[in-house]
């Protein structure tokens, strides 16, 4: 074993920051065993020094990270403060300097990923980033590594736990959005501002990152469609559970059948109760994945949390160091098939529409022909009728979403047509 340790500079120590440091000190011995090296851990740059930190030695914090990356001497800097400036910039210094770089930042891999991958092979280095996508579940490095030789065709995942935490309390309780919310904020689920996790952006970058691992090309977080949880209601799920469904907010990244094209989608959607997805309860993650030769893979385990976050990037950094050792690097960016991602419209799924309409004869036969006259065939059809106003929800066969939205489109100028309830897509069948 090499005695001269490899040195790595911390960027952040929060929630994630401050168990990776814990772990790096607890199990030095064993880090060094796998590594084939000591690994000391040279510097930590936070914003507010005087936080007290458990464990933490406090001659190792410095508010100047730029200064810490820049130092010459440092082997892997982990970055964990998230968002896009500065992590960007103090990557990038990290690279010039001759630093490997192991980051849990799903926002600015998903914005800014082809760069920093140029970045890191100009200046050969390495950049892994696990723990970006679903905590400590295994699955970047399965599609960048493992599944290399194989055909992936689609990715379904749910990738944001407190969202399924709110949807299985929504499934499990019938409570409503907005209490859901409540019990999850209590637990510390969801953050006091939880736009990014409710309304999609969180989900959406880590599908921008699935994307473009999956079908090497390049995917940003501006490709994906992206719809939150904020409309879905009690009767919606209720909806669901009568057609043996449930509803999860789903990241969706598929490859055309022909296979021109991709797209990447996040967007609440019914799924039967057979589907394996449907089964992930409270905050946790699992990502479905289809290949040619695999077949149908399922990953299942916590997606966020300090400790399972620190498992991903500690898997990296052994990773990084052994490639140090070594005088190699790991893989970079795979995007050889440069494949265009086609708009939500493009997408072949199914519709769950609620109408609330006059209970009169000719409305279903008008409702009908609004169909036909789009291309969309429908599958079932449910109504109840009350006091002059009835309710019809109808779930319709595979068609292209644009075909769809115009159907519902069309829908609302009916006269006869009081409202559209809801509308809801149904996956994974």
């Amino acid at each position: 074993m090499r005695t001269r340790p490899l040195k790595v500079a911390l960027l952040g120590c929060g929630v994630v920051g401050s168990e990776v440091a814990r772990i790096m000190t607890t199990h030095a011995d064993d880090l060094a065993a796998r590594i084939g090296a000591p690994v000391e851990l040279a510097g930590i740059a936070v914003r507010r020094p005087d936080r007290v930190r458990e464990g933490v030695p406090a001659e190792l914090v410095t508010t100047d990270a730029t200064a810490l990356v820049k130092r010459g001497d440092i082997d892997v800097v982990i970055e964990v403060i998230g968002g896009i400036e500065p992590a960007r910039a103090l990557i990038t210094a990290a690279f010039e300097h001759g630093a490997s770089v192991v980051s849990a930042n799903k926002a600015l891999v998903a914005a800014d990923g082809a760069a920093l991958h140029a970045a890191a092979e100009a200046n050969g280095a390495d950049l892994y980033y696990e723990a970006a996508v679903a905590g400590a579940i295994p699955l970047v490095r399965p599609l960048r590594e493992s599944l290399a030789g194989d055909k992936v065709n689609r990715v379904l995942g749910i990738v944001n736990g407190t969202t399924n935490f709110i949807l299985d309390k929504m499934d499990s309780t019938g409570a409503g959005y907005s209490e859901a919310l409540d019990e999850a904020t209590a637990l510390g689920y969801a953050e006091a501002d939880p736009t990014a996790d409710v309304e999609g952006f969180d989900a959406a970058a880590k599908a921008a990152i699935l994307a473009g691992i999956a079908f090497h090309t390049r995917v940003t977080i501006d490709d994906v469609h992206r719809e939150g949880l904020t409309e879905v209601t009690a009767a919606d799920i209720a909806s669901a559970q009568r057609m043996g469904c449930t509803v999860k907010l789903l990241a969706i990244c598929e490859r055309a059948a022909d296979g021109a094209s991709v797209t990447a989608r996040v967007h609440p959607a019914m799924i039967p109760l057979t589907h394996p997805l449907a089964s992930v309860r409270e905050a946790y993650n699992a990502v479905f994945v289809e290949a040619d030769a695999a077949g149908q893979l399922m990953f299942y385990g916590p997606g966020a949390g300090g400790s399972p976050t620190a498992s991903a990037v500690l898997g990296d950094l052994v990773a990084v160091c052994r490639n140090k050792l070594s005088g190699t690097t790991g893989p970079g960016e795979s995007a050889y098939t440069r494949l265009p991602v086609s708009p939500m419209g493009a997408v072949i799924t199914r519709y769950h529409i609620s109408l609330d309409v006059a209970d009169k004869p000719g409305v279903l036969a008008q409702v009908a022909t609004i169909f036909a006259e789009h291309g969309v065939s429908i599958d079932t059809v449910r109504q109840q009728g009350k006091d002059g106003e009835a309710s019809l929800v109808i779930v319709t066969h595979r068609a292209a979403d644009a075909a769809l939205s115009s159907t519902v489109g069309a829908l609302r100028e009916l006269d006869t047509v009081r409202g559209v309830a809801s509308i809801m897509r149904v996956e994974g069948e």
